[in-house]
């Protein structure tokens, strides 16, 4: 399993816009819905990724914790479904039903998004602050596929209750390591 790890876009940088379709409901959704939050966690995600996969009931459990609070959350999903279906839509859309995703999961079949976040892998985290400024972008923890570490969340929980609380992230962060985005060639 070949692990790619994020390329820590610079603290600070403004969140890119995005205005994508959303694949449970239909509708569309960008970046500048999520104005007036305290904060907005985008996620770079796939349905077939061992990596998100290790995550998929933990990713569940986050969105529903913070659900009633002002904090937007989206995953997007870039990956190239010429050469990995499974990341279709439709399977986009099956695994946030399987998983009971609360928050919206967007399909970037363009990989405009991916590119304009210079995403590198799935899972692939940012956290912007209530001014759209990046204060996180790390590992969700240190769990991954069979190294024994229990997955609680926990580094991206503790980001985002700080930001929530108005305070500054410390800069010291982990990179997210998963599989590489497939990209269109």
């Amino acid at each position: 399993m070949a692990q790619t790890a994020s390329t820590m876009l610079a603290l600070g940088t403004a969140a890119p816009n995005f205005v994508l379709p959303e694949v449970v409901s239909g509708k569309t959704v960008s970046c500048d819905d999520f104005r007036g939050k305290k904060g907005l966690l985008v996620m770079f995600i796939c349905a077939h990724c061992p990596f998100v996969k290790h995550i998929n009931e933990e990713l569940a459990k986050l969105g529903k914790d913070y659900a009633g609070q002002t904090l937007g959350i989206v995953a997007i999903s870039s990956n190239d479904v010429s050469t990995h279906p499974a990341d279709s839509p439709a399977g986009m859309k099956q695994q946030a039903e399987t998983f009971g995703f609360v928050f919206n999961y967007l399909y970037d079949e363009t990989q405009s998004a991916a590119h304009a976040y210079d995403a590198a892998c799935t899972p692939d985290f940012y956290l912007f602050d209530a001014d759209f400024k990046l204060a996180y972008r790390g590992q969700f923890d240190a769990s991954r596929p069979g190294n024994g570490v229990p997955v609680t969340g926990k580094d991206l929980r503790a980001a985002i209750d700080t930001v929530l609380a108005g305070g500054k992230v410390p800069e010291e962060q982990s990179p997210s390591i998963g599989c590489n985005i497939k990209w269109k060639a």
